[in-house]
């Protein structure tokens, strides 16, 4: 079956980027001149996602209204001329067809897809952490849609990490089927990094079939006394293969403050209208040791 959803999770407090997200949703800080979720959706729809299901909580209605039309900034611009404006913001709004579902307890990422269950309904779908903005050609998602259209199997995205770091992520144990792509043998939700099976880290981007769901509402809480997704997963691979796809492309963490500065940076320079004076300033810095 064709991959036509994407379930965008966006729901969580933000922890890491305190104080700044006790006012205000980190999917909304500005990459350039886009929030990072932006980013996300764009990746979903060049990959052939039709339809987006987004879950959300409480203190996240800013990131329902940038999807939503505004018709009084609408009548504005377009009474000030200023049409190119006018069709950026509503091309925002015309992005995808889009449905959003709260997430009323933070009981992890397993639950968060759960919430979600009703409207996925029975079909294979496309889970995105929206932290993780992804630069890729193709993108991310549509790498792992190929492989999981070869392979028909739940699609882990994975990049290796120093050894230090895996204690972060979820990790696993393969066995290689073809150039960037694995057969999962075991996973591992934040493992200390002497017991870890490897560097294979899973990070922001998933194809998984409805199996999932099945397999979340039998797993019990993990680290935290969260719903782990890679608990579930983990539970899923006793009965379905599992396949990891290393993607081409560069990924930001932009739920920390490195991440999110770093994004901004390299994304402003690749920009045509910004990338020049932008350069010109880096160079004019004096970057001594202080």
């Amino acid at each position: 079956m064709r991959v036509r959803k994407g379930l965008i999770l966006a729901a969580g407090h933000g922890t890491r980027m305190l104080p700044v997200t006790k006012a205000g949703p980190k999917e909304m800080f500005p990459l350039v001149d886009r929030p990072v979720i932006h980013y996300v959706v764009e990746e979903a729809v060049a990959s052939g996602i039709e339809h987006i299901v987004m879950v959300t909580s409480s203190g996240k209605r800013a990131v329902e209204d940038y999807f939503d039309r505004a018709p009084a900034l609408e009548r504005a611009l377009e009474e000030k001329g200023e049409h190119a404006r006018l069709a950026e913001v509503r091309g925002v709004a015309e992005m995808a067809d889009m449905v959003f579902v709260r997430q009323k307890e933070q009981r992890g990422i397993g639950h968060a897809v759960l919430t979600a269950r009703h409207v996925i309904g029975n079909e294979p779908f496309a889970l995105y952490f929206p932290d993780d903005v992804i630069v890729a050609d193709p993108p991310a998602t549509r790498q792992l849609i190929d492989v999981y259209e070869r392979h028909e199997g739940c699609v882990l995205a994975v990049e290796e990490v120093p050894h230090e770091e895996i204690s972060h992520y979820g990790s696993m144990a393969v066995e290689p089927l073809e150039d960037g792509v694995f057969r999962v043998l075991s996973l591992v939700e934040k493992p200390k990094p002497e017991e870890a099976p490897s560097d294979l880290a899973i990070v922001g981007r998933y194809v998984l079939t409805p199996d999932i769901f099945d397999a979340l509402k039998e797993t019990k809480p993990g680290i935290g006394g969260e719903i782990q997704i890679t608990d579930g997963l983990a539970l899923l691979l006793k009965e379905k293969p599992i396949f990891a796809c290393r993607f081409h492309g560069k990924r930001y963490d932009t739920g920390r403050p490195l991440g999110l500065l770093q994004a901004s940076i390299e994304l402003a320079l690749q920009r045509p209208e910004l990338g020049p004076q932008l350069r010109d300033y880096l160079r004019s810095l004096d970057l001594g040791e202080s």
